[in-house]
C-alpha cells in the first residue's frame, strides 16, 4: 500500500493512518447501521448532502436521520463505558 510508505499527504500535510485492527460489536453495528441507512435512503453521506442542496424532498430525510445519528453517537461516546468481567 503506496500511503504506508509516504510521511506527508500529496499537499504536505502528516500522513495520520488508522491504527486500529480489532473487528468489534461497534464497528460491525456502525457497518450495518451505515448500510442499511445508504440501502433504505439511496444516499450516502457526500452525494446526501449534494441531493439536499438541490432541494431533493428524501435528502432532507436522509440528511435529518444523518444528523439524528451523529447526536447519539456523540452522546454514547460521553457515556461512560461499562465493562463486563467474567469471573475466572
Amino acid at each position: 500500500m503506496i500511503a504506508k510508505t509516504r510521511t506527508l499527504s500529496f499537499i504536505g500535510a502528516e500522513m495520520k493512518l488508522p491504527t486500529a485492527t480489532a473487528i468489534d460489536s461497534r464497528l460491525l453495528t456502525g457497518s450495518a447501521l451505515f448500510g442499511a441507512g445508504w440501502g433504505v435512503a439511496g444516499f450516502c453521506p457526500g452525494p446526501g448532502l449534494v441531493a439536499l442542496g438541490m432541494g431533493e424532498p428524501k435528502a432532507l430525510v436522509f440528511v435529518a436521520a444523518m444528523l439524528v445519528g451523529m447526536v447519539i453517537f456523540t452522546w454514547r461516546e460521553k457515556k461512560p463505558h461499562v465493562s463486563v468481567m467474567t469471573a475466572s
